[in-house]
This record gives structure tokens, sequence and C-alpha cells, in this order.
């Protein structure tokens, strides 16, 4: 006995595809909903930064890291912030590192004109320096 080839067009066409027509619909992709501030997620060295920015100082901290001016290099770090002894809310850094020549911990948040101004950053930005003496360095 000898097979036939059937493409998926042959299928579609044909009258049992024709009755199942919700079996052989083709689906559209989703499109990926734009960024709140036109940002653009970027996957780089096996992590996602939320905008090109984030990633382009990612890698330049990487070689400032490499070169030994800075250490102890880490994104997204948790501060808990606080009212009256409770947690109320948090702020998550982009990076956090130590100045190689002071050992000062530096806490940096990459920012657009737009976020730079938005009020719960800087409300955060002052409780970080309230409760923690944090200057929160905006790149």
């Amino acid at each position: 006995m000898k097979s036939k080839t059937v493409t998926i067009e042959q299928i579609i066409s044909s009258a049992a595809g024709k009755r199942n027509q919700h079996l052989v619909q083709k689906t559209e992709t989703k499109k990926t909903k734009q960024s709140k501030y036109k940002s653009q997620r970027v996957d780089e060295d096996g992590l996602t930064f939320d905008s090109k920015k984030e990633a382009r100082r990612y890698k330049e901290l990487r070689l400032l890291l490499k070169a030994g001016k800075i250490g102890f290099l880490a994104r997204q770090v948790e501060f808990p912030l606080m009212i009256e002894g409770q947690k109320a809310t948090s702020y998550i850094a982009d990076f956090t590192y130590t100045d190689a020549e002071t050992g000062i911990m530096i806490v940096e948040d990459v920012k657009s004109e737009v976020t730079k101004r938005l009020p719960v950053y800087r409300l955060k930005k002052k409780m970080m320096l309230l409760q923690h003496k944090i200057d929160v360095r905006e790149v």
C-alpha cells in the first residue's frame, strides 16, 4: 500500500476541515503590550531588564566589577519601607554594589526624565534616605 502525503492546506480545505473549522483555524500570536513609559524589555546574558538603558548600565557595571572598581554587584534588591513599625511597601533597586575604594554601598536606579518625576518614586526615594540612610543614585 502506498502512503499519500497530505498538506495542512488540503486538510483545511477538505469537507472535514470545513466542518471542524474551530479545530483548524490559524491562531494569531498576541502582540506584547507596550510599556507604560515606552521602554522595551531586553534579555541580556540570560537576564531580563526593564529597558535597554538598564541593560546598558548593567554591562557598564560588569566591566567596573571586572576591573575591581566596584564589588558585590546585585540586581533587584528589595528594601522594606516601614510605617509605624510595620512594612508598608518596599523599594526595589535596579542595582546595588560597593565602591571598592570607600567600601560604601551604592544603590542605583535607572530612570528616565518621566519616571524620575513620578510621585510614588519620589516618596520611596525619600523614605530610603530617612529609614535606611541611603541616597538612591539616579542614572
